[in-house]
């Protein structure tokens, strides 16, 4: 099994890069907007704790399945310690089953963003920035 945590600043194209790496890899996508939107359109509003527990359930499934392995996208502020600490926790529920761990952290100038967050791809899913 491989997890690469595809991580990077909203709309730096996380989930576009990784569509293409899914089908290049056969690596599965679970893109960050996947229980987002999810859980937005059924409680009518952000709910963290259900969106946490609907991304746990859906890791533990996925460990223990015969897949080849994942692509998480997540926006990683690695000046909190939350965010290393929820990595290392997806990490222990992979790490039974000898995961292979891999990081990319997609880059884009902040104008570039701007501009992607308004594309018609993003229109699928509701951008992060009108969530907060």
């Amino acid at each position: 099994m491989k997890l690469l945590f595809m991580i990077g600043n909203a709309a730096v194209g996380k989930m576009t890069v990784g569509q293409e790496l899914m089908k290049l890899t056969g690596l599965r996508l679970f893109h960050n907007h996947m229980t987002i939107e999810s859980v937005i359109e059924i409680f009518g509003q952000y709910n963290g704790k259900a969106i946490n527990r609907l991304r746990q359930v859906v890791f533990e499934e996925f460990a223990k399945s015969d897949c080849y392995g994942m692509i998480f996208t997540y926006m990683w502020a690695f000046d909190q310690q939350a965010d290393w600490d929820y990595i290392e926790y997806v990490k222990s529920i992979f790490e039974p089953y000898n995961t292979e761990f891999y990081y990319v952290e997609l880059v884009a100038p902040r104008e570039i963003r701007l501009e992607r967050n308004v594309t018609k791809k993003l229109d699928q899913y509701t951008s992060l920035c009108s969530i907060f």
